[in-house]
């Protein structure tokens, strides 16, 4: 008989809802609001710095939520619930809005220039 293989949490649809909506309001919990702006504020709009400081508060506070849905409390359950949640976006629209406003809570605005508002042709 072969040994089981780690547990993998898996959740329906409607469980993926519940728990995308709990995480999304995980960020606006006062707190974890100022953990997330203390972090940017340091990062200063720059993608390197953005990586090392707000992603892994980022992931804390997901890390937080989904723990108590089988995931493991490591970076790799939050890579494995993002999986889950694209896994469903297409199959569910509920759950891509969700997964476009968690990604903004995560990401900066980006600012692409204005077209024709680059460098003047000579």
């Amino acid at each position: 008989m072969a040994s089981a293989p780690a547990q993998q949490p898996t959740l329906t649809i409607e469980q993926a809802r519940v728990v995308l909506s709990e995480v999304i309001q995980a960020f606006s919990v006062p707190e974890n609001a100022a953990r997330m702006e203390e972090a940017r504020e340091s990062a200063c709009n720059d993608m390197g710095k953005m990586l090392q400081l707000v992603l892994p508060v980022a992931t804390q506070i997901q890390q937080e939520v989904i723990k108590a849905y089988g995931f493991n409390n490591e970076g790799e359950g939050v890579l494995k619930f993002a999986r889950l949640v694209k896994m469903y976006e297409s199959q569910d629209p509920e759950i891509a809005a969700m997964s476009v406003k968690l990604k903004s809570l995560l990401l900066p605005p980006l600012s692409t220039p204005p077209i024709g508002g680059g460098i003047p042709a000579s």
